[in-house]
């Protein structure tokens, strides 16, 4: 039988609750996810890739106890669907909050269904708790002082309260 593995593309700077709700999702419906972390160059993340990964492993064992059999954390540079050809993905996963992320989305999904017949894009709706949440608006709360806990797993708020000391 052939593993259905999905790829699953993002900063996940924070990781938040939100990434977490899709990537539960997306657990189950496929054999393995790869987290793709975006690298851009021309930007300046709070958290280092080493970071993010350890991040995102560190909460998908403990919140959702995905073990690293079924989930895979790489970086990527290029374009998404080359991400996927080089992890042997089949599946697009993307997350929507609202009508505004799906008309992107939408469009993403025409684009790389243009270049890439072969993959198949998925929504999956974020649950109603973590709709309103953005890992932008969780940094900003954090650099002000505010708490995020209500919006990140609870080893992404302690390590955001060490980048913000109050």
């Amino acid at each position: 039988m052939t593993k259905r593995v999905a790829i699953y593309a993002g900063s996940f700077d924070p990781p938040t609750n939100g990434h977490l709700d899709v990537l539960k999702g997306a657990l189950a419906i496929v054999d393995k996810v790869v987290i793709a972390i975006g690298i851009h160059p021309g930007k300046a993340p709070l958290f280092s890739f080493d970071e993010r990964v350890a991040l995102i492993r560190q909460v998908a064992q403990s919140e959702l106890k995905a073990d690293n059999g079924r989930l895979e954390v790489v970086a990527f540079d290029g374009l998404l669907v080359e991400a996927a050809r080089a992890n042997a993905a089949s599946i697009l996963i993307r997350g929507l909050r609202d009508g505004t992320d799906l008309d992107y989305e939408m469009q993403m999904a025409g684009m790389n269904e243009t270049m890439a017949p072969d993959l198949q894009t998925v929504f999956l709706p974020a649950s109603p708790s973590v709709r309103t949440i953005t890992a932008t608006l969780v940094r900003q709360i954090a650099s002000m002082g505010g708490d995020v806990r209500p919006f990140v797993p609870s080893a992404v708020a302690g390590a955001l309260n060490k980048k913000f000391p109050r």
